[in-house]
């Protein structure tokens, strides 16, 4: 079966998506990468939920989110921290927000993806998230911050 190009993109956006859904979890519970990586493969792409069918997430773009926030942690909530604000440190945001800047943090880091995409992508992460709050517009503001920080001549 040949994937279009339009379907892979659906794929890495749900992959992002489930990459914050599961950075959430291991910091909620202490659940481990391996652990979490084998739960969303086996029981949450492509799966019913209250009558939604999940999307099937990119293994490969999942994995190494997941792979590189779990690595790369402490320099991303360091980025993280200089595009906040001085009252508002990574500590004090709510748990999905900082799972979704680490998960796009680890996407910058891996320059695989023009910045622009990756700040596009997670703040639609943030809307599907928080449909009816300003987090999308904060994420955007933040994501931008950490984007010029990392990759300056991607804009």
């Amino acid at each position: 079966m040949t994937i279009s190009n339009n379907q892979r993109r659906k794929m890495r956006s749900a992959a992002r998506f489930f990459a914050v859904q599961a950075l959430f979890q291991m910091e909620a519970i202490g659940q481990t990468v391996d652990g979490v990586i084998t739960e969303f493969e086996d029981h949450r792409f492509g799966e019913v939920f209250d009558d939604v069918e999940m999307l099937e997430g990119d293994v490969d773009t999942f994995r190494g989110l997941l792979e590189r926030a779990v690595e790369d942690q402490a320099r991303i909530d360091q980025l993280t921290d200089r595009a906040l604000v001085a009252k508002w440190p990574l500590g004090r945001i709510d748990p999905t927000l900082r799972a979704l800047f680490r998960a796009a943090g680890a996407e910058l880091i891996a320059k695989d993806t023009p910045p622009k995409v990756v700040i596009t992508e997670f703040v639609d992460v943030a809307g599907a998230f928080f449909p009816d709050g300003k987090e999308p517009r904060f994420v955007n503001a933040v994501l931008d911050h950490m984007a010029h920080e990392l990759l300056p001549e991607g804009f």
